[in-house]
């Protein structure tokens, strides 16, 4: 017990190969490569384990100067040779689905086509998991999935898995204490007492079953918090934090105060209890001998406001939605390097290439983000300096009816650019203004550089097709179906 100590049917192509490949002979192409690659290079494959939290913000961490939480784990983690952290990592649109179906493809939003929450991912999508899988390597999901589009608590079938063989996950619940998920059957199963604790478990167990295996593996870890509700992480880690002794960031306006800090107190404690659970990750890992040639990464599909601005949960173009933290330990592939942290933009569309580039896997030519895997080696970043972030059609908890609109943006490293349908919105300068309270847009003497920006984003926009149409376009065009609030109806 751990306590505190709808569809896209692009063709798949590979860039030596032609545009008539179907996905299954491109996958199948895929392993044959890098058959040909491993046989050139000494270094076995890395294993890879993913953990990804739902809307834990990049402030939120000991180790990013957040004074009120307790994450030692991380803390360490981020200090340890062979670690790097990108402290400037963005969610392109920062909510669940969309995030989650980027990191899997490779591919912007416009493009995967999942935009809103609770619409399906194409079971025809090029994801990490069957390009890994169909290249040699077992995989394994646990958790949250939120990928289907078919209810919350369906039973999702083998052929709409994205590629996972290992299957422990439910689409989506945030009934963090009666938790429910399939396996291989259809019958409806219940994690033990806080689901990620349980979820935790499964995945040591997965590492120990996996530890003597000849081949390299690929395993998800998903866990729900710290999303709110935020009241339900277990007692010991709610007894850490008292709302009263909270400090609150500047950017929290005085009649959110009191609400602000009893969200963050519930917030901090699902993040102390996450901790806890990657503490055990980690002692499993190295009691296996799997840590060394194993690629932990650690992010989170997007932040969330928790009072700032003014404003809950995510959507917003602000930093403590947009930005997400993300670590890479590899004591095999970083080792040789003392921990280092990094500014450079990358964004979710850029995990999957990432990642198989620090596999040495080709890249599918349906991917559309950056492959920083050099870089991560000491090489040159590929970023341009800048990037994109959109919200394509306001639903959930940002509609129309309370401000939510479509925008798109640009995160630079020192500033965030964002314009809407009418015009310039938001420009901050970050580097003077981290807590984004002085919006610079429309000021007489920043017009120079808001243009600048605009113009930058005007690019931005047509090198990746994006005419920036009103989201009721793109709902028409995917035949996506809301209510009156803009939202995709979905069974619980």
């Amino acid at each position: 017990m751990i306590f505190p100590v709808v569809a896209t049917n692009l063709p798949l192509n590979l860039k030596t190969h032609n545009n008539s490949l179907t996905p299954v002979l491109a996958c199948l192409l895929v392993g044959f490569a890098l058959g040909s690659h491993g046989a050139q290079s000494s270094r076995p494959r890395p294993n890879i384990v993913f953990v990804i939290a739902d809307q834990w913000r990049a402030q939120a961490f000991g180790f990013a100067g957040d004074p009120n939480v307790r994450t030692p784990n991380l803390d360490r983690l981020s200090r340890e040779r062979g670690t790097v952290v990108f402290d400037h990592a963005l969610s392109s649109v920062p909510v669940c689905c969309p995030a989650r179906a980027s990191i899997l493809t490779g591919q912007r939003a416009l493009t995967h086509g999942v935009f809103m929450n609770d619409v399906p991912l194409s079971p025809n999508a090029v994801t990490l998991g069957k390009v890994l899988r169909d290249a040699g390597y077992d995989t394994g999901y646990i958790g949250k999935w939120h990928l289907n589009g078919d209810g919350r608590s369906s039973f999702i079938p083998r052929e709409r898995r994205q590629g996972f063989d290992y299957w422990k996950a439910l689409e989506c619940t945030h009934d963090y204490n009666h938790s429910f998920y399939y396996a291989d059957g259809p019958e409806k199963l219940k994690w033990e007492g806080y689901d990620a604790m349980a979820q935790t478990r499964d995945a040591r167990q997965y590492l120990r079953d996996h530890a003597k295996s000849p081949r390299p593996f690929l395993l998800f870890l998903a866990w729900g918090p710290p999303h709110d509700p935020y009241q339900t992480a277990p007692p010991p880690y709610r007894a850490l934090y008292d709302p009263a002794q909270l400090q609150l960031n500047p950017n929290v306006p005085p009649q959110m105060r009191d609400a602000a800090r009893q969200m963050l107190a519930g917030y901090y404690a699902h993040c102390s209890a996450l901790d806890a659970c990657l503490g055990e990750l980690r002692a499993t890992l190295r009691a296996t001998g799997l840590e060394t040639n194993t690629l932990l990464v650690f992010t989170a599909d997007h932040g969330d406001l928790l009072g700032a601005h003014g404003s809950r949960n995510k959507q917003q173009p602000y930093d403590e939605a947009i930005r997400v933290p993300l670590l890479f330990h590899w004591p095999a592939g970083f080792g040789d390097r003392r921990a280092r942290t990094t500014h450079e933009l990358l964004a979710s569309e850029d995990l999957m290439p990432t990642l198989l580039g620090l596999c040495r896997v080709p890249i599918p030519k349906t991917v559309e983000g950056l492959d920083f895997s050099g870089f991560l080696r000491g090489g040159k970043s590929p970023s341009p300096g800048a990037a994109l972030l959109s919200c394509v059609a306001p639903f959930g908890q940002w509609t129309r009816q309370v401000g939510g609109k479509e925008y798109r943006g640009l995160r630079t490293a020192r500033y965030t650019y964002v314009r809407d349908l009418d015009g310039p919105w938001l420009l901050f300068d970050d580097a003077r203004d981290p807590w984004q309270t002085n919006n610079l847009a429309g000021h007489p003497k920043f017009l120079k550089l808001q243009a600048k920006l605009e113009a930058a984003l005007r690019r931005r926009r047509a090198a990746t097709h994006d005419q920036f149409l009103p989201g009721t376009a793109y709902l028409r065009q995917w035949g996506y179906t809301v209510d009156a609030t803009g939202t995709v109806p979905y069974t619980p």
